[in-house]
């Protein structure tokens, strides 16, 4: 009798140790699952698919301030792109000169205006005159706000009878603003100006 409920107590006292283990084992797992799917749910969040020309590519998010030199060069290049790529249309002339004044302020305006006012666009316009630029170098410094900039490139003008190359320096100043379909970088050129603008070279055609 005594022995037989000894035997009842061991396999109670058995049983009530695989309960603990299991239910803690459980308890363990759960924890692991829960830790896991929040680590996939904050990498997850890192992760930007851009689809471009019909293919999702796979982008990485990144802190603002990593990302500034990278944003701040494109920003001025994609500017002297659009304000310097002319071509003998009023139509594109207008539509680059739109973009690139969304993206820096007065001192841009002012250098159009200069410019149109010298009838620099008429003559694009009536002389058949292709222009356009290519980037050598773009320098930011980020060790102090707003970020000073210089920037160096050739800007080639096609006429009908020759092609003259010219350096071009400009240098200004960048500030951060807001993020918009017209400024995607956010950032806005102030007192752009043109350092050296010469002829390199010309050669006819």
């Amino acid at each position: 009798m005594f022995q037989k409920m000894k035997n009842i107590d061991t396999a109670f006292r058995y049983i009530r140790l695989v309960s603990v283990v299991f239910i803690t084992g459980t308890l363990l797992l759960c924890v692991f699952v829960v830790a896991k799917s929040y680590q996939a749910s904050q990498q997850s969040q890192q992760r930007i698919f851009i689809l471009a020309n019909g293919k999702a590519i796979e982008a990485f998010a990144a802190e603002r301030k990593e990302n500034i030199p990278v944003e701040a060069k494109d920003h001025v290049k994609m500017f002297h792109h659009y304000f310097f790529s002319l071509d003998p249309d009023d139509k594109v002339i207008q539509q680059h000169i739109s973009k690139a004044l969304y993206l820096a302020d007065r001192s841009a305006k002012e250098q159009y205006d200069n410019l149109k006012e010298n009838g620099y666009f008429a003559s694009v316009i009536s002389g058949n005159i292709s222009q356009e630029i290519e980037a050598d170098s773009i320098e930011v410094n980020i060790n102090q706000y707003p970020f000073y900039f210089r920037y160096t490139g050739k800007q080639r003008i096609i006429r009908p009878a020759s092609i003259v190359t010219r350096l071009l320096i400009t240098e200004g100043y960048l500030r951060s603003v807001a993020r918009s379909d017209h400024n995607p970088h956010g950032f806005l050129i102030e007192k752009w100006r043109t350092i050296s603008n010469q002829d390199i070279q010309t050669q006819n055609r």
